[in-house]
């Protein structure tokens, strides 16, 4: 009776979801085994036993948080699909044995060893730790673990989603067994069945979102966060219809579609060879174990007289309205001119500069000169700011002769990418250094794109800042390689070199602001967005605001490529009263 239940169940699940959702499911063989076995799954939502009984043809008795058996209705039911109940808070001896006699008789017992819907940090997908009992269980009935990975089910909570054939998808994934290993002590085998578990929920998580290409918006959110997202969007979306809007997403896709062809061309001149792979291996053996503090410290360069040289003198900024600072950079390249640090320091008064705040202006990629930015340091200087236009790695002074400006500095030499990057934010850290030791206190951060990309970075090992305005930055480096317009060259050598994501995802907790957390107070940091921008697209900088809470976002009518996003950003800076003007206005 109780078996006929289920599958009468099963079958309206399936023609509710059938209407509304799509499932995508990998690895339906490890879960359709002859014999007992313990299907322990992530649990994002109270859809998911539903759902990841579908694609299971045996019967999978669920264990289910004792109060949902209270209601007596709801109770019937559960009992009648042969769900047990099971104490969220204690170890409940009844349960245990229930689980473990069900097992031993050839059943699929399902538990949710998270010990209750979890998303983000809490969850055992980013990391959170395991609740003990499955292993257990397992251990002592002798049955393998089938782990599991849900995804997409949380967004059932809409009642928009919900609407016919919009079709929902839904993505499943089932590992191979975990044996007991019987071999080992129990306490032995229990740890090694735990570490066996952790590890397999992230390689199905991570296989999920390859295969499928999954974005942050498909990954797990609690509703709060959803509701959020899909307000900003609806408030968007409303924004969006006047005709002023639609003439200006036609005006800007060309010119971010022209630039970024512009790119791809470039990266045709940089092809990989035969051992790059190899060589990215060796790369992220030496990287991997570094904290971003180890990463991102500068290396003692020593020059002929046996000191070092490599580092900024601002001994002579009060003798000019601007001076130039050039020093050896402490990370060597295979191209001299890229070798020597430089800055252009716009000081605001000779006698006082050293007690006032300093702004970085941090360029974007390919920026075709300094001289806007050397305006809008001018600019900083009327309001009291000392201003630091900043040449990052590759460009401008610093471009190698029979390049193009910034053409080295992202190229399918990931290495090189990687290694431009630290070179950005150690420069920087130099710079913010000789500062204090004059008395600097106080700084400031105004980057655009490849620039935001570094800023980004620099509040990873930095604190010491005012405000931290990112336009448009690079935040999502999985994002920016494997679906950005401007890296499709990029992605047919990483392919033909058999350089796959999950070895490049080594590096992401070192050059992925998105995958990392800022050592800043995260008020301080302001994300600004373009509406149309396909490049660093609004969802991957909404998605770091809401990862970097306490952040601010705003959103500007342009794309990656544009004018109007400065003066707005520069505008909401001083409303919200950061730039602390003295007289004058920008």
């Amino acid at each position: 009776m109780k078996t006929a239940v289920y599958y009468a169940g099963k079958l309206l699940v399936k023609c509710v979801f059938g209407c509304v959702g799509r499932i995508h499911v990998i690895g339906r063989q490890n879960a359709n085994r002859a014999g007992g076995f313990l299907l322990a799954s992530n649990h994002i939502s109270h859809f998911d036993p539903f759902l990841i009984s579908l694609p299971v043809r045996r019967k999978i008795d669920w264990m289910t948080m004792a109060e949902f058996f209270r209601p007596p209705a709801l109770g019937f039911f559960l009992r009648s699909i042969d769900a047990f109940p099971a104490e969220r808070d204690r170890a409940d001896l009844k349960t245990i044995r229930a689980a473990i006699d069900r097992l031993k008789s050839g059943c699929i017992v399902g538990i949710f060893p998270e010990g209750g819907i979890r998303d983000g940090a809490r969850s055992l997908l980013e990391g959170a730790p395991l609740r003990p009992g499955a292993a257990t269980l397992a251990q002592i009935a002798d049955v393998p673990i089938v782990p599991c990975v849900i995804l997409g089910t949380d967004r059932f909570y809409s009642k928009n989603q919900w609407l016919p054939f919009r079709r929902t998808p839904v993505w499943i994934a089932f590992g191979k067994p975990i044996s007991c290993f019987p071999e080992l002590q129990k306490p032995q085998a229990r740890e090694r069945i735990e570490s066996e578990l952790a590890a397999a929920f992230k390689n199905l998580y991570a296989e999920l979102r390859e295969k499928f290409r999954l974005t942050t918006v498909d990954l797990p959110q609690s509703p709060q966060e959803r509701s959020r997202v899909r307000q900003d969007a609806a408030a968007s979306q409303t924004a969006d219809t006047s005709l002023r809007s639609k003439v200006r997403r036609v005006r800007t896709t060309p010119v971010d579609s022209l630039l970024c062809a512009s790119i791809n061309w470039l990266h045709r001149r940089h092809p990989l060879n035969g051992h790059s792979r190899q060589e990215m291996e060796r790369y992220l053996t030496a990287c991997e174990g570094l904290s971003p503090q180890e990463y991102y410290v500068s290396p003692l360069a020593i020059g002929s007289n046996g000191a070092s040289d490599s580092k900024p003198a601002v001994n002579g900024v009060r003798d000019a309205r601007m001076t130039t600072l050039s020093w050896r950079s402490p990370i060597e390249t295979a191209f001299a001119a890229n070798n020597t640090a430089r800055v252009d320091f716009f000081r605001t008064d000779a006698r006082t500069w050293t007690e006032a705040p300093t702004v970085f202006l941090l360029h974007a990629l390919m920026s075709s000169s300094p001289t806007g930015y050397y305006r809008w340091a001018e600019k900083f200087n009327e309001l009291g700011w000392n201003a630091c236009v900043v040449h990052l790695p590759y460009h401008f002074s610093r471009v190698p002769t029979g390049y193009w400006n910034g053409e080295l500095a992202i190229t399918p030499d990931l290495i090189r990418n990687a290694e431009g990057l630290r070179q950005g934010v150690i420069e920087l850290r130099q710079i913010m250094e000789s500062l204090r030791g004059h008395g600097c206190r106080e700084f400031g951060v105004l980057a655009t794109s490849y620039g935001g990309w570094i800023g980004a970075l620099l509040t990873l090992v930095e604190s010491d800042f005012r405000f931290v305005a990112l336009m448009s930055p690079i935040v999502n480096v999985e994002q920016a390689i494997w679906h950005s317009p401007a890296a499709r060259r990029i992605r047919r050598e990483l392919v033909q070199a058999n350089i796959e994501r999950a070895l490049v995802a080594r590096h992401f907790h070192l050059s992925s602001p998105l995958h990392s957390r800022p050592v800043c107070d995260p008020t301080r940091i302001l994300f600004v967005t373009g509406e149309f921008d396909s490049i660093a697209p609004p969802a991957e900088i909404e998605a770091i605001h809401q990862t970097w809470r306490g952040s601010e976002l705003l959103r500007v009518r342009q794309g990656h490529f544009g004018y109007r996003m400065m003066r707005e950003t520069i505008a909401h800076l001083k409303q919200r009263g950061d730039l602390l003007p003295r007289s004058g206005g920008l």
